[in-house]
């Protein structure tokens, strides 16, 4: 190698770094595969700006006193990396443009849904099935499972943050975003049939995927509409981890890398972030088994006069509870989930992990 393919590779390494310290981390890989996946999105020029951005909100001029590069130069290079969903961008009312630091997951991964082709999934799934498995220190997790509407009990106590009427109510900015999982998986002939337009994006994040052209602008009596269409596909919720959210994830076991991690967990309810449990009257259960259908974790199973639940792998969902003929499932609250530390917005989240995992160094 040249040294200056030494320097490039230094500086995807660098890159590599510098995302594994931020939320969600990017665990490296022994072949390789963690920089050709960088490589395949991120030109040299770009990593090496990419390295200079931070999880505050920063102006070009900010970021490029800290480069090598003029104001006009970076900011062209920020805003060609938003678009192509490599960092993260706020516009604010007069038409200012702030940028930050993306993670790679929830974050650039989910920027590329419109972007995907077969060399990123060939590079994606390389990386995946080679990276280092660990357990990263965060006390708090980027998403939280809340129950579907129809599950809720008016006797149940909900806080706002938990009902998802209340999380949509709170904006007047709503888009819809392909699901990337599912993208994913269907474009490697894989997947389900659930909705692909699934993925529900407010405010500010719902500004940056209209302005990069990654969703599609709607009303909120659309949001009702495609939770109802979430809850016939038998989609579980998952809003990111704050009182504000940013958006909401309608999820399948099927395709979507939070459930299918926390299907391979011995016990998911202790793993995942959810105020709520189902709990299972024996003696008023029919045996119709339309809950086994639509449990995402395998928490209910076939059995000889009854259905058979696990509490272990409840994760609270709810959507067992709303088809249920004869109330034999219904919610409760977990013990302490009141108690759950919840940032007001998603950005507190990430701010949150990032601190505990630079303390935790």
């Amino acid at each position: 190698m040249t040294n200056n393919d030494l320097e490039i590779e230094a500086t995807y390494r660098k890159l590599a770094e510098h995302l594994d310290r931020l939320p969600g981390g990017f665990a490296p890989s022994d072949t390789g595969a963690d920089i050709r996946l960088l490589q395949g999105l991120f030109t040299p020029e770009e990593a090496e700006l990419a390295i200079n951005l931070i999880l505050e909100k920063e102006d070009a001029q900010a970021i490029a006193k800290k480069s090598s590069l003029s104001l006009v130069e970076t900011e062209k290079r920020l805003h060609e990396m938003a678009e192509k969903g490599l960092i993260y961008s706020v516009q604010s009312d007069d038409g200012r443009i702030h940028y930050q630091a993306a993670p790679w997951v929830v974050g650039i991964y989910e920027f590329q849904v419109n972007r995907m082709d077969d060399n990123f999934i060939k590079n994606f799934d390389d990386y995946y099935s080679s990276r280092i498995r660990r357990s990263r220190p965060e006390t708090i997790s980027q998403m939280r499972t809340i129950p579907i509407h129809q599950s809720i009990d008016s006797r149940l106590e909900v806080l706002p943050y938990e009902h998802v009427e209340e999380l949509v109510k709170a904006h007047d900015k709503f888009a819809v975003a392909p699901c990337v999982c599912r993208r994913h998986a269907k474009m490697k002939g894989e997947g389900c049939d659930a909705p692909e337009e699934s993925c529900l994006v407010f405010g500010e994040f719902a500004d940056f995927y209209l302005r990069t052209g990654r969703a599609r602008a709607i009303k909120q009596s659309e949001v009702w509409d495609l939770l109802a269409k979430a809850n016939d596909a038998n989609l579980v919720l998952n809003p990111t981890n704050s009182k504000f959210v940013s958006a909401i994830c309608c999820c399948c076991g099927d395709c979507c890398g939070i459930l299918k991690g926390l299907q391979y967990h011995p016990k998911p309810s202790e793993a995942v972030a959810s105020s709520f449990i189902a709990e299972f009257d024996e003696d008023a259960c029919l045996n119709c088994g339309i809950c086994i259908d639509r449990c995402q974790m395998q928490a209910i199973t076939a059995g000889v006069d009854r259905v058979e639940f696990n509490s272990d792998r409840c994760i609270g969902c709810g959507l067992c509870v709303s088809t249920c003929p004869s109330g034999a499932l219904t919610l409760t609250r977990k013990p302490g989930a009141a108690e759950q530390k919840i940032p007001d917005t998603f950005s507190e989240t990430w701010y949150t992990i990032a601190k505990e995992l630079t303390a935790k160094k």
